[in-house]
């Protein structure tokens, strides 16, 4: 048979718990302590860890979740990059040895103004990552291919 008699204990709470605390006891019309029992008596069950072991399992996937977002932007990017690599390199002529030193200051100054875009794009939002539906079905590497043919 239990011990009829129950222990006091005494406890600091942050004023925030305690006030949530006082809350919900006033919205239960229970005491203070019989929740705080409760609780004690939850943290301390074995099925705790049962529920520990959920939180973070369900934390792990929501990181996961993260990361293969994350593994699809860049994946969309490299690709992105590389096509248009492949386009560039495919459709400009080579420049004859009088033209190139002009062609050289023309890029850099190109290049400035890119980085300058590039850096006001990112500053402003949104990403190009954002605009694209994450529901668009990946392409295959033949079609891919297709693509960058035409």
């Amino acid at each position: 048979m239990k011990n009829a008699k129950k222990k006091r204990l005494s406890a600091y709470l942050d004023p925030d718990v305690m006030n949530a605390l006082t809350d919900y006891a006033a919205r239960r019309d229970v005491s203070l302590s019989l929740i705080a029992e409760a609780a004690i008596a939850s943290f301390l069950s074995p099925d705790a860890e049962d529920r520990k072991e959920a939180a973070i399992t369900r934390r792990l996937d929501q990181i996961d979740r993260r990361v293969q977002r994350v593994e699809r932007d860049v994946g969309i990017a490299i690709e992105t990059l590389a096509l248009f690599v492949r386009f560039w390199l495919s459709s400009t002529p080579a420049l004859p040895e009088s033209a190139q030193a002009e062609a050289r200051a023309k890029g850099l100054l190109r290049y400035d103004r890119f980085v300058d875009a590039l850096g006001r794009r990112l500053s402003k939002g949104p990403r190009l990552g954002q605009e694209i539906a994450e529901d668009v079905p990946p392409i295959s590497r033949a079609d891919a291919d297709d693509l960058a043919a035409r």
